[in-house]
């Protein structure tokens, strides 16, 4: 749990996908975090955890936990493939339990014509499950490839007011719910 006053922001690239767009969306919102002040962000690439399907706690596990027990909120990053969210962020997310309770998620998506809105959608009651909270607003970025120029950067410049509405909620709750933790802590 923190002491410090800055909220620990775990940002979490939730596609491992050769030919994913998830790292850039992940730039783009860690710039977002990074303007806002007072956030602590860590960056989680899903790529580079090493997470068994079987949840024999092998691997990266025990790491994954402690990265997500430090948090205090999250912004995950997801695609939508196949009217749904990737299968690795669902082993992700069930790899830990207890280190998601009481705290809270926010989410930047991307994908065709729905821009990710029916994986978030899929994801908020996973989230729920393991009693973490998620914040309404959200960014929504469809068409991911018509916004990406041809050196590969992101103009994701639209979303700029959706993402100002979901930091506001993260920090908000985020802050709330880490006060919460420490008073149930200290009681």
């Amino acid at each position: 749990m923190s002491t410090t006053t800055d909220l620990r922001v775990l940002l979490v690239v939730g596609s491992v996908r050769d030919d994913r767009r998830g790292h850039l969306v992940a730039d783009w919102v860690r710039d977002r975090l990074a303007e806002h002040g007072g956030l602590e962000v860590d960056v989680a690439d899903l790529r580079d955890v090493t997470l068994p399907a079987s949840l024999d706690g092998s691997g990266d596990t025990a790491a994954w936990r402690a990265r997500i027990d430090a948090a205090d909120a999250f912004v995950v990053v997801t695609p939508e493939y196949n009217h749904g969210y990737p299968g690795y962020l669902k082993i992700a997310i069930d790899s830990a339990y207890d280190q998601w309770r009481g705290k809270t998620v926010a989410f930047a998506s991307y994908g065709g014509t729905a821009g990710g809105a029916r994986a978030v959608e899929q994801l908020r009651p996973v989230f729920a499950e393991v009693h973490a909270h998620t914040v309404r607003d959200q960014v929504v970025l469809p068409n991911i490839w018509e916004l990406i120029d041809d050196e590969g950067v992101l103009d994701a410049s639209r979303a700029e007011a959706p993402a100002k509405a979901m930091l506001e909620q993260l920090v908000w709750w985020g802050t709330a719910l880490r006060t919460a933790r420490q008073a149930d802590v200290a009681a």
